[in-house]
């Protein structure tokens, strides 16, 4: 895969769906800033509407992205829309639209998700809002930022999920709307911080949900909300 350094010609249209799914991607990254799940220009947000990604574009803060910066690819990977170049994280998005039926994708440098994913190999289901996430949220192997290789280790890590943290990184989350991918990296990124303080306390050791419980959650969860 390829990404393209210059859009393809002619350019697609800013069509009111593209419009409509550009306005929430910038919207989503800037509360990425605003809550502190990002520092400066660090991690991305997308979203896909039909064969075309949405994505923030590389080294640009998001308080000064417009209409007229829309940054759109194919599922191949070539720009189809805007002259600015895509994140250099387009590997990783991709690779989640090609293989789920995820609608958006939120990736964060988050302070406490981050640290966990230095210290162990799954983050160990400290509350019932794992379940939210698909079970335990594993992490993937370190490789450099970028990357096929970081993609690929993506993928192992978020099999049967729909979050994972990525090794001295960060953490990457899907969902079948911009919304909901936030929430849940937002959720991840507590339960992470919950950890991290339950594991602080000298001489105790904290409780787990077990798999039979985070089954019972699942369940629950999945009717949690309003009737539409």
């Amino acid at each position: 895969m390829t990404q393209s350094q210059s859009p393809r010609q002619p350019q697609a249209r800013l069509t009111h769906p593209l419009r409509q799914a550009w306005t929430q991607v910038v919207r989503t990254a800037r509360r990425t800033t605003a809550d502190g799940l990002v520092v400066g220009t660090s991690g991305n947000v997308s979203a896909r509407v039909g064969d075309t990604v949405l994505v923030t574009p590389s080294g640009v803060p998001y308080d000064r992205l417009g209409p007229r910066d829309a940054v759109a690819v194919d599922l191949d990977g070539q720009q189809v829309l805007g002259t600015l170049a895509p994140t250099s994280e387009l590997p990783m998005h991709l690779a989640v639209y090609r293989e789920t039926d995820a609608q958006a994708v939120v990736h964060t440098h988050a302070v406490h998700a981050t640290a966990v994913s230095t210290l162990v190999d799954e983050l160990p289901a400290i509350h019932y809002m794992t379940a939210a996430l698909g079970g335990p949220v594993r992490v993937a192997d370190y490789a450099l930022y970028g990357t096929d290789e970081l993609a690929a280790a993506m993928l192992g890590a978020l099999r049967d999920r729909s979050g994972c943290l990525l090794r001295n990184h960060g953490t990457v989350v899907h969902g079948a709307t911009l919304d909901q991918a936030y929430d849940r990296t937002a959720q991840l990124e507590w339960m992470c911080r919950v950890w991290l303080t339950a594991v602080s306390v000298p001489g105790r050791t904290p409780s787990l949900i077990p798999p039979d419980e985070l089954r019972r959650a699942a369940e629950k969860l999945s009717g949690y909300g309003q009737r539409r």
